[in-house]
């Protein structure tokens, strides 16, 4: 049985790397981005998914790597707007991919839902108050959510890298970068293809007693 994996953000970066990596796992990868990618749709946009998993059809894999780096600044000079941009698409948009195409994995009995969430919404990173606080959302509804269908067939878990070479991160400041990039007792960014091997991990059957779980791929950042 070939199974279909959804991409969220799939276009560059993580979700382009883990869409080549499931592929050679032998699965059909639809990418949902805004541009580039299978199928051009915004995850805000919940009759646009909507519409998706119609055009789609049954949905086995779910990974959410749709997101934004949002206001690089301190968080007394950010604004509501640059807020609620943020935690619309990093959040909002994760929980319309999930309503989307997690019902569907529920009546088949197997899922598996992959949330790209980040080191920075653990630590909490300075001067990415937003970006921080969307991520540790993303690893709260992940815990939540993998309670609730513990007992469906469909496992949730989430992965928290910390810093990776992608082009989200081309437009992290300089100074930030440097900074937790430093953090890492590796002394080195993570590369795409080192997250996708986790993410190709949790989607698939080698997975089976694990969900609202977090998976660490820090380089040895991560204390907790």
């Amino acid at each position: 049985m070939i199974r279909t994996a959804v991409i969220t953000g799939g276009a560059q970066g993580l979700g382009a790397a883990a869409a080549e990596r499931l592929r050679a796992e032998g699965m059909r990868v639809v990418t949902l981005d805004l541009a580039d990618a299978d199928i051009h749709l915004d995850v805000t946009d919940e009759d646009a998914l909507a519409r998706a998993a119609t055009q789609i059809g049954p949905v086995d894999v779910l990974v959410n790597s749709a997101g934004v780096v949002g206001p690089n600044k301190p968080l007394l000079e950010t604004t509501t707007q640059e807020w609620r941009h943020t935690l619309d698409i990093n959040v909002l948009g994760t929980v319309a991919a999930i309503r989307a195409f997690v019902p569907g994995m529920i009546e088949r009995g197997w899922g598996r839902v992959v949330n790209l969430a980040s080191m920075a919404g653990k630590d909490g990173n300075p001067n990415l108050a937003a970006y921080s606080a969307s991520k540790a959302a993303v690893i709260g509804l992940t815990k939540s959510l993998g309670k609730e269908l513990a007992t469906t067939g469909v496992l949730v878990n989430a992965i928290t890298p910390a810093v990776i070479a992608t082009p989200m991160n081309a437009t992290t400041a300089p100074e930030v970068l440097a900074h937790i990039t430093s953090l890492i007792p590796m002394k080195r960014v993570g590369q795409p293809e080192e997250v996708a091997e986790l993410i190709a991990y949790l989607a698939t059957d080698r997975v089976s007693f694990s969900t609202g779980a977090v998976y660490d791929i820090s380089g040895g950042r991560a204390t907790y």
